[in-house]
């Protein structure tokens, strides 16, 4: 079993890491609101897991302001997909086996 497993990606664990890439691996990008909107999570919430995810080198992060008002957008980096698509295989993989 533990072969099953071993592509399973720790930092893929929580649901909302796993909401956050899930959106970025079908979008170009996304802003802060938009990720908090579709995953119902707090403002908190979001900014540490997308911390985590670009601790990671996973997501890459960009700051801007349009026009006065702050915006953040996230994408993922090739590393991320990457990761992310190896995870999503050794999970259906674990699926096919049980």
């Amino acid at each position: 079993m533990k072969n099953i497993i071993q592509n399973i990606n720790k930092a893929f664990d929580h649901r909302i890491r796993l909401g956050i890439m899930s959106i970025l691996m079908v979008n170009e990008s996304a802003d802060f609101s938009t990720l908090k909107e579709l995953l119902g999570v707090t403002d908190g919430n979001l900014a540490s897991h997308t911390k985590a995810l670009e601790s990671e080198s996973y997501i890459m992060i960009e700051k801007q302001f349009i026009g006065k008002k702050p915006n953040t957008s996230y994408k993922a980096t090739k590393e991320g997909r990457k990761a992310f698509q190896e995870h999503i295989d050794a999970l259906e993989k674990l699926i096919q086996k049980s």
